[in-house]
């Protein structure tokens, strides 16, 4: 029970207390009493301001977008709109014209989603116009900047004040991240929240349960069957607060003179080479972050389960059993959402797998069935995709069993943009960078005891060396 119900409650039995004829008789109990609710209608009061706060603190923002402080002057608020709904519409759009999604498109998309309108004095009609006119500010030492571009806030509130820069427009940021989504495996499975642009992190509660034995799931809730008229025994759930804490992630592109002169070709390599780049980088540290200035990936996690190999088994191979025991220590409500994630030096072996039925065997691997089919290789029915992240065959984390549904990301919608006429100046080149403010961690802190059995269950499942 938190700190605030059992001050209400305690204010309750002391106001009924205050209200029986033994109190209301005796002046010096009366006024004990009466003291004793005065002091507890403070601490309510300092405690329910301290809840605001926490509240404010991990406010999510539904809106995509940059914050009030981008759209100032604005006269057209967006309609409210996420990310996923616009990806969502992005993907479906791209299945509908049976190819890969182009800046242009979700460029449109975000603008109709977010019901945005470009008004040129306002707004940029395209990301390379965008990163010209910050080019011409920086070559310019300042005496040149283009009335649309809207400064990235700094000081309070921001973890690095010195980063400085001009915040992509809103359209832009929303497009950049739909790329970003359609080409990423792992990005567009995890639960994301984005939020506010005065926010740093988010607290968010979460169920501390560790076993489901009686008595211990949600973490202390039981059950018993009892006679009428009999009563059960108390329990509560128990909850714990997890912690996000914004990290930075940066990415620089060097570009010529002659790429700046074409808006163009500048918006297409611009916006596909940061939208790669962001998405490489959090599915990476989605998948091995280390926890330290970068999300906690699901290899580090102490929620992870990593299944042993036989005994006897050769180096660098994978047999059928290995696979048997993975899906057997998958969490049984994950396994709806599980996926497979594989290296693909591994893809020979899975290629090999079988298994013997009498005289003859059966297909343990269902490689995929082509562009008439299904999209991706099966084992158990779910599906088999290749990332660069996983490890070589033979390493701990070559394939994984993973529910990404159970991994949350949050980041913060304002991106911001700046450039350097200090590198490579020689050559004639621009660096533009690109900050990208992030953090993630699976919701899980350890695997969980099941109600029966002896093995341990988890979203996260690898196989251990061999």
């Amino acid at each position: 029970m938190d700190r605030l119900t059992e001050l209400r409650q305690a204010l309750g039995r002391a106001v009924d207390k205050l209200n029986t004829p033994a109190v209301v008789g005796d002046p010096a109990q009366f006024d004990a009493t009466e003291l004793e609710i005065t002091n507890l209608e403070a601490e309510i009061v300092r405690a329910e301001k301290a809840q605001r706060r926490a509240a404010g603190l991990a406010r999510p923002l539904i809106v995509v977008g940059q914050g009030a402080e981008a759209n100032a002057g604005d006269d057209e608020e967006a309609d409210e709109c996420t990310l996923s709904s616009l990806v969502a519409e992005a993907r479906s759009y791209g299945r509908r014209e049976a190819r890969r999604l182009m800046m242009g498109d979700c460029v449109s998309i975000a603008r109709r989603g977010l019901g945005f309108s470009v008004d040129r004095s306002k707004h940029f009609r395209s990301f390379g116009e965008q990163l010209q006119a910050i080019f011409s500010h920086y070559a310019s030492k300042g005496t040149s900047t283009d009335a649309r571009l809207i400064r990235a806030p700094t000081g309070a509130g921001e973890v690095d004040p010195t980063g400085g820069g001009f915040l992509v427009q809103v359209d832009f940021i929303a497009s950049i991240f739909m790329l970003a989504h359609d080409m990423g495996e792992i990005i567009n499975r995890v639960n994301s929240i984005p939020v506010s642009g005065n926010s740093n992190g988010i607290k968010i509660p979460g169920v501390d349960e560790s076993s489901r034995a009686t008595g211990s799931r949600w973490g202390g809730v039981s059950s018993t069957w009892a006679a009428e008229g009999t009563t059960g025994t108390e329990s509560r759930p128990k909850f714990r607060m997890v912690e996000f804490d914004l990290k930075k992630l940066l990415s620089r592109m060097t570009v010529s003179d002659e790429l700046l002169a074409d808006q163009s070709a500048l918006t297409a390599i611009a916006a596909q080479a940061f939208s790669e780049e962001v998405m490489f980088m959090t599915e990476d540290a989605i998948w091995e972050g280390t926890g330290a200035g970068q999300p906690l990936g699901v290899l580090n996690s102490a929620a992870k389960v990593a299944v042993p190999k036989e005994n006897g088994q050769a180096a660098k191979t994978l047999v059928k059993e290995n696979i048997d025991n993975m899906w057997s220590r998958c969490w049984a409500r994950s396994r709806k959402n599980a996926v497979w994630l594989i290296n693909q030096d591994i893809e020979p072996q899975l290629n090999s797998l079988n298994q013997a039925v009498g005289t003859g065997g059966q297909i343990v691997y269902l490689p995929p069935g082509g562009l008439s089919a299904a999209p991706y290789a099966t084992l158990y029915g779910r599906p088999v995709i290749a990332t660069e992240y996983n490890a070589t065959l033979g390493t701990e984390g070559d394939i994984a069993l993973v529910d990404l549904s159970q991994y949350t990301k949050i980041d913060k919608g304002g991106v911001q943009m700046a450039s350097s006429m200090h590198v490579a100046f020689d050559t004639d080149e621009m660096r533009f960078r690109v900050t990208y403010r992030v953090d993630g961690k699976p919701m899980w802190h350890q695997p969980l005891t099941p109600f029966k059995g002896t093995n341990t269950k988890s979203p996260f499942i690898t196989l251990g060396a061999r």
